[in-house]
């Protein structure tokens, strides 16, 4: 992991997105095939949801039950198509995220305090 980009969500005073880069990994127009979520909040994080970006997003990855604080999780990607995605997140805390991303270039979604 050589690059990190914070990115500010959506949580009041709560977490912030941090992704880790993997430029070696990527591949211009395709995504990874899953993402890694990391959870270095000292809260569960109750869902996750990647979908795509646009008017009409699909689906492509769910949490599929709560991860606990430390814990990290690999999603698999349905069929992911391009490389603009969207991610929420909601908090065991009542915080709730959403962000853009680029899972051509990021693979693994840290989220801390």
């Amino acid at each position: 992991m050589r690059d990190q980009h914070l990115i500010a969500m959506g949580l009041g005073a709560a977490a912030a997105l941090v992704l880790a880069t993997l430029p070696a990994a990527a591949q211009a127009g395709k995504p990874h095939a899953q993402v890694t979520i990391t959870n270095q909040r000292t809260v569960p994080l109750t869902s996750f949801e990647i979908a795509t970006a646009g008017e009409q997003p699909r689906l492509v990855a769910k949490l599929a039950k709560p991860l606990a604080p430390g814990k990290s999780v690999a999603l698999k990607l349905n069929k992911p198509q391009g490389c603009a995605y969207t991610v929420q997140g909601k908090f065991d805390d009542e915080a709730a995220s959403d962000a853009d991303m680029d899972l051509c270039r990021d693979r693994v979604i840290r989220l801390t305090e």
